[in-house]
């Protein structure tokens, strides 16, 4: 896994299509609500962390500052060429 918002959508969709298995048994199936219940709380976290970047960013856009250059970011909120 290379830790990227399509690696998370394809969890999410890997978790819904275990839930759907007929051939899971009460005891499989309270598991993997378990499972996914702890996957969703995790993507949620991401998702809320990925909208903190993207806020952070507009908001220097909006005042014209340019990052690394007039405001040091967290790593988090830097991109790089591979």
């Amino acid at each position: 896994m290379q830790n990227t918002l399509t690696d998370l959508n394809n969890h999410l969709f890997e978790a819904l299509e275990r839930l759907n298995d007929d051939d899971l048994d009460d005891a499989g199936l309270e598991k993997e609500i378990k499972r996914c219940d702890a996957t969703v709380k995790i993507a949620d976290a991401i998702i809320h962390n990925g909208e903190l970047a993207l806020k952070t960013m507009q908001h220097l856009d909006a005042y014209g500052l340019e990052p690394g250059k007039d405001v040091r970011l967290a790593p988090m909120l830097t991109a790089k060429d591979k």
